[in-house]
Formats: C-alpha cells, sequence, structure tokens
C-alpha cells in the first residue's frame, strides 16, 4: 500500500490538468485524515489507509469535475464557524464575511442600549450570515427566510448544530416576514445579484442554485423587493445592509433614493477594496 505521501502526490499528477490546485488536494486528504482520528502531517510517509484512499480517489474524481471543494468536504468555514453546504445551498464566500462585520459594527453603535435586537436574513441559503450574527451577539433574535425548502433545511441544520434559537419562514424575500406579521430592528440580506446574462465560471454555474445567483436582467430584482417591502417588517429607524456586486453602488443609491428620497446610504468596501456592502437607513422613525 501506497504511503499517504505517494497517494497525494499521484493525485497531483492525476489532477494536473485540471483547475484542482495543490491546496484543494491537501485539503482533501487532510480533512479525511482527520475524521478518522489520523494526523496527516505526522502519518505522511506512512502506508495509507486504504478506505481513506478509496474516498480521496472519489473526492478527486469529483474535483476533476470542477465540483466545488466544498461541496465535496460538505461543509465550509465562514467567520470561525463551520456550515453545512452542499447543492441545496450557495457556497458562502469570505467577502460575505464583511457583511457580519458590518452588522455588528452597526449593532454596536445603533443598537447600545438594547437588550434585544431582532435581526432578519432575508434569502439566508444556509444560515451563514444571520447565524454568525447571531452567535458574535447574544442580544440578536433571528428570523430568516427563504424561497427554498431544501435551503432551509440546511440553514436549519446550522442553527442545530451551532446552537443558535432561530425561526425560519419559506417564501419570496420578505413576504413570508409580512404575511407573518413580524417585525425587525435590521435586515441582511445577501440577494441573489448577478445579471442573467452574465458569464460564470463553471464550478459555480454547474454546481450552485441558480436561485441563489440570478438578480434578474438588470441585478437587481431582489433588492427591489426587498426595499419595497422593508417599511412593512422594520421597526425603529429602519436598518438594512445588504451584499452588492462590486459595480452595483450607484445603480443601488439610486434605487433606494426612488424608493425613498429621505434614506442615508453609505458603502463599504470588501477585503480586495471592492465596494460589496450597502448600508442603508430608511429613515421611517420610531413607529
Amino acid at each position: 500500500m501506497p504511503t499517504y505521501q505517494q497517494v497525494v502526490q499521484q493525485a497531483r499528477k492525476d489532477l494536473a490538468h485540471t483547475n484542482a490546485n495543490d491546496q484543494e488536494i491537501m485539503l482533501l486528504m487532510n480533512d479525511l485524515c482527520r475524521d478518522h482520528g489520523i494526523n496527516l502531517y505526522a502519518e505522511y510517509v506512512r502506508e495509507a489507509d486504504p478506505q481513506i484512499v478509496e474516498w480521496f480517489d472519489q473526492g478527486c474524481k469529483r474535483l476533476a469535475q470542477n465540483e466545488p471543494l466544498d461541496y465535496i468536504l460538505g461543509y465550509t468555514e465562514f467567520y470561525g464557524y463551520r456550515f453545512k453546504v452542499d447543492p441545496r445551498v450557495l457556497i458562502p464566500r469570505p467577502e460575505t464575511e464583511e457583511l457580519v462585520l458590518h452588522a455588528l459594527k452597526t449593532i454596536d453603535t445603533v443598537f447600545d442600549g438594547y437588550t434585544s435586537i431582532d435581526v432578519a436574513d432575508i434569502g439566508c441559503g444556509s444560515g451563514a450570515i444571520g447565524l454568525s450574527v447571531a452567535l458574535e451577539e447574544p442580544r440578536v433574535k433571528l428570523v430568516a427566510s427563504d424561497i427554498s425548502d431544501d435551503a432551509l433545511e440546511v440553514a436549519k441544520i446550522n442553527a442545530k448544530a451551532l446552537h443558535v434559537d432561530a425561526s425560519f419562514y419559506c417564501g419570496d424575500m420578505a413576504k413570508p416576514l409580512m404575511e407573518n406579521g413580524i417585525k425587525v430592528d435590521m435586515i441582511l440580506c445577501n440577494p441573489p445579484y448577478i445579471p442573467a446574462d452574465e458569464t460564470m465560471e463553471s464550478s459555480v454555474i454547474d454546481y450552485e442554485p441558480h436561485v441563489a445567483l440570478f438578480g434578474g436582467s438588470d441585478g437587481l430584482k431582489f433588492y427591489r423587493s426587498v426595499l419595497m417591502d422593508a417599511k412593512s417588517i422594520l421597526k425603529g429607524e429602519g436598518h438594512l445592509l445588504f451584499e452588492m456586486g462590486y459595480n452595483q453602488k450607484e445603480a443601488l443609491s439610486e434605487l433606494v433614493q426612488t424608493i425613498n428620497p429621505n434614506a442615508t446610504v453609505e458603502c463599504f468596501k470588501d477585503i480586495n477594496g471592492k465596494n460589496r456592502i450597502l448600508w442603508v437607513n430608511m429613515h421611517y422613525g420610531n413607529r
């Protein structure tokens, strides 16, 4: 039986002409070993477990087909927490952690004296955004919505695994919250914002759910929906935090002002220096 090192080296050769990279290959092997109590780096030149080699080979075949590593592993790391992901939900991106960061900053500054803060994660997918905020801020009472029952099943699994008490509603963006008479202090939303005609990488378009990717002809369909419905579920000053495409700042700011000329809008850049987070105060006042 070959050593773990030899198995990994062979995989690198086999996948040399695919989009898989060395880091993904090592992460796959390390994850399999760790799950079975094996320290890969301590055992690297020792004979490999045949069952692990079989599972590793299966994973490498999926990598060769451009399937995202996160789906192969069955989880992703986000804001320091582990979230289950599979083809029912979009894989949370590192840039989206900025949305969590700015949500927490808003809570610290705007809701400083509150003992309880009602937060909605609209279009929650895996639940990564809302659950991370709730884990970081114990005062948060989380409600979340998604149009996909399948996605909500994943979000519920993540909430249970991370010990977060959250309520989930199935429906189109803010609509199920409106229908249930729910009022919140803040809305978090990372909606589908890719224009329908934009070209995407095959690893995304072939594996990730299209319902979580595309935002209509201009990419603004779901922002428009949430902004129009926000007044029905927001209390207090009306705070919203959106993730957006790097080139959508002007269009989104204009959309906000069209819906509410009194609104305040601020944009924040992501870790790559690109416009990514839109903060909106709709100035509804205390209602």
